[in-house]
């Protein structure tokens, strides 16, 4: 057949650089044929004899071919199936190539954005949280133990403002000794750490100064050491800082030493060494009998402001004075007081304190967790150069297809042209242009 007859002659030809272009990474045609025997008129000149012919077997090896394609017009219906191929087939699925290698450098681009992102807002968010917490984050374990440090001094602060509650509790136990027969104390460790402050647990219970506060030892954390472990990138973080402790007055904590046991007289150890305001137990008493003052004022206040309600009048005509004598708005400075104790000790950032304090264990709970911000923040980063780098092979397949596509494109073109030449010639040079040959 020709094609095998076009592979023969291939195997012998001569050192010349345009058949060298020729050949080169493509499909030998019938016009292929034609310029490399107008080459060969030149390299072969020496083998032509008196009578214009070649004895070269080369000459007449690409001869020959040209002779078979010539017959019944094979040559024309083959370049016309490679036009229609280039046309219908090769040059789409190159454009189609590209355009799936720029929608994925697009892709990619938006995701590394969309990592670059989640990166910043991750950092954000861990800053965020350990600026809730009053630190840098430069070593979270050791600074949330730092903070519990100054714990003491708030508390006791705590305890000089409750002071100012003399007249609320003593408004509170008149009106309860008014209206019922109750003969126990009213708010009795609210209405101690009224007189004396925030003193320690041991002199609660004993009445008497502890002379030794032997308090307990938190044992200091570790340096935060960053680990390569492999986080999953579904891992969720969520807003805030919610860990998902319940805080509740009145709940008691494991304290810092499991137990609680008797000096010698004067000697407070373990949980006795500890504040009223320290201790979880004495502090949540603390802080529902403050809620329970609230709500009295609250109740009373609301009482209080009923206008023409004579059978309330008349019901205090013989209760004591310290209840005849309060006024709306006395009363609403006294609930002003109450509140504000109440909000300092149950805020967010006490609460976290007291977990603290209470529990090792929720320092590198809650460590681990602020880390893990970072963790998911460090794993973005990563993911974003890896997206990087496919973003650039994406890039560079682009620029190998399109070079491609430019070279089918010019080839096309000139066999568009030798096409309608060859046409044109066997209609008396008649102009021939063929339509819709785009690549």
């Amino acid at each position: 057949t020709i094609r095998e007859k076009i592979n023969a002659a291939i195997q012998d030809m001569p050192e010349n650089e345009e058949i060298k272009q020729l050949l080169s990474g493509s499909y030998i045609h019938y016009f292929h044929c034609l310029q490399i025997i107008e080459i060969l008129k030149g390299t072969e000149a020496s083998t032509k004899n008196i009578f214009g012919r070649y004895s070269s077997q080369r000459m007449k090896d690409w001869q020959e071919i040209v002779s078979l394609y010539e017959k019944d017009n094979v040559y024309l219906a083959e370049v016309a199936s490679i036009l229609i191929r280039s046309v219908s087939y090769e040059g789409p699925a190159l454009r189609k190539q590209v355009s799936k290698a720029q929608q994925l450098q697009q892709e990619l681009s938006r995701r590394e954005l969309e990592c670059q992102s989640g990166a910043t807002d991750m950092r954000e968010r861990y800053y965020a949280a350990c600026k809730q917490y009053g630190i840098q984050g430069e070593n979270v374990a050791r600074e949330l133990q730092a903070l519990v440090k100054d714990l003491p001094v708030v508390l006791e602060e705590t305890g000089k403002k409750a002071a100012c509650l003399d007249e609320a509790i003593n408004f509170y136990a008149a009106f309860i000794n008014f209206v019922s027969d109750w003969s126990e104390e009213v708010l009795p460790i609210l209405r101690f750490v009224q007189k004396k402050g925030n003193t320690t647990v041991y002199e609660w219970k004993t009445g008497n100064l502890a002379l030794v506060v032997e308090r307990p030892v938190m044992e200091e954390a570790p340096p935060d050491v960053v680990t390569e472990e492999t986080v999953n990138f579904g891992i969720s973080v969520e807003d805030g800082v919610d860990f998902g402790i319940s805080l509740e007055s009145g709940t008691e904590l494991q304290s810092l030493n499991n137990c609680t046991f008797a000096g010698p007289d004067g000697v407070a150890r373990g949980e006795d060494a500890l504040s009223l305001l320290e201790s979880s137990q004495t502090r949540g008493q603390f802080i529902d009998e403050l809620k329970e003052l609230e709500m009295f004022l609250c109740q009373r206040l609301s009482e209080m402001r009923e206008e023409g309600d004579l059978v309330t009048m008349s019901q205090f005509q013989l209760a004591p004075s310290v209840i005849q004598a309060q006024t709306p708005e006395r009363v609403e400075a006294m609930l002003a007081d109450v509140r504000d104790l109440l909000n300092g000790l149950t805020s967010v950032r006490m609460q976290h304190l007291f977990m603290i304090q209470a529990s090792p264990s929720y320092v590198k709970r809650v460590s681990e967790l602020l880390r893990q911000k970072l963790k998911q923040a460090d794993i973005l980063v990563l993911k974003r150069g890896t997206l990087a780098e496919k973003r650039q092979e994406a890039l560079e397949e682009q620029a190998k297809l399109e070079p491609r596509i430019d070279l089918l494109a010019a080839r096309t073109k000139e066999l568009q042209k030798l096409i309608e030449a060859d046409i044109s010639k066997r209609y008396n040079n008649r102009p021939v242009n063929l339509m819709g040959v785009h690549v």
